[in-house]
């Protein structure tokens, strides 16, 4: 595998960190509030205390870094293969839910992420 392409697996498996906390702080800002039911009024009222939690702010803030990260990846890699590898943000998601956040990961979710890691590997070589 040439070295150029280990550099851009490495910033592609670095934005998909970036992408996967995110979605962790996001998750635990939405898990510190009750949905609201219906009322436009309600929704409005969620949505600002939503805004108000730090934790989103720090989302937003792992989002831009992987949006930095990914347009550099960008002027390296071919998009076919930039985004294809990007699929490793499906596996740090299924780990990251189930010993972060302590979700339940089927049997048949796993068997689905050795074929994605199948195929991130198999695009590396190409």
């Amino acid at each position: 595998m040439k070295e150029g392409v280990v550099f851009t697996l490495f910033l592609i498996a670095l934005t998909s960190a970036c992408d996967t906390i995110n979605q962790l702080f996001l998750k635990s800002a939405i898990n510190s509030l009750t949905a609201p039911s219906g009322n436009i009024l309600k929704i409005a009222k969620f949505i600002f205390k939503l805004i108000l939690i730090p934790r989103v702010w720090i989302s937003f803030l792992f989002s831009i870094i992987s949006l930095c990260i990914w347009l550099f990846v960008l002027s390296r890699a071919d998009l076919s293969f930039a985004f294809s590898a990007d699929s490793m943000h499906y596996v740090f998601i299924a780990v990251a839910s189930r010993f972060v956040l302590k979700e339940r990961v089927s049997f048949r979710r796993w068997l689905g992420i050795v074929f994605i890691i199948i195929g991130i590997t198999i695009i590396s070589f190409t």
